[in-house]
């Protein structure tokens, strides 16, 4: 089987955000969907001794959809079978089965299926599958004015930037292991972090 998966470049990442308005914008959706995400992470403060002032503060951006994992939480929570795992990788709803019970997102450690209160069922990235089977990108990763994404068979991402996907504000790895690789920004901090904080809690 097919497995394709993104490459999270937090070291270029600025937050603009423009990955997450060029999905919503793709898929017409509004204020409350967000099918990608970009985390602002934060922490630091300023110390004075003996009249100096120093600081250690510190922030950088990670940015997040569904990351079609290889043991997706969704998938095995479903009772409706909605949620599934396509040949070419990518986790998907069949939105004429979703029952819109809700199951999955509470499973998903990144909080990737979301509810549509007027389509009344679970939606969620879909890597773009049918942009994708025209040979084109996702939409998010041809948007991004700094190429911080990048998107492809996981297997050749993995080969050239490594095979790291843990990251503060991020759950382990392990967990669902996911498809992503993440390059690390110079002030990144390692999954399970508690010097830091999410800045930005009511976007993500």
């Amino acid at each position: 089987m097919k497995q394709y998966g993104f490459f999270i470049d937090s070291s270029k990442c600025t937050g603009c955000k423009t990955c997450q308005l060029a999905c919503k914008d793709f898929k017409n959706y509004g204020v409350e969907q967000n099918f990608r995400r970009v985390y602002e992470y934060t922490g630091g403060n300023w110390t004075e001794d003996n009249g100096t002032y120093r600081q250690d503060v510190f922030a950088y951006y990670t940015s997040i959809a569904c990351n079609h994992c290889d043991e997706p939480a969704c998938v095995k929570v479903c009772p409706s079978g909605a949620m599934h795992k396509r040949d070419d990788g990518f986790v998907i709803v069949a939105e004429d089965v979703c029952i819109g019970c809700g199951q999955c997102a509470n499973a998903c450690p990144y909080s990737a299926p979301q509810y549509n209160a007027e389509k009344g069922h679970m939606t969620k990235c879909d890597g773009c599958y049918e942009r994708v089977a025209e040979g084109l990108q996702p939409i998010c990763v041809g948007s991004c004015p700094l190429r911080a994404l990048e998107f492809g068979p996981i297997d050749e991402l993995r080969a050239k930037y490594g095979t790291n996907a843990d990251v503060a504000p991020l759950p382990p790895s392990s967990i669902t292991k996911p498809n992503i690789v993440i390059k690390h920004n110079g002030n990144a901090r390692p999954t399970g972090d508690t010097t830091g904080f999410i800045a930005n809690p009511r976007e993500v």
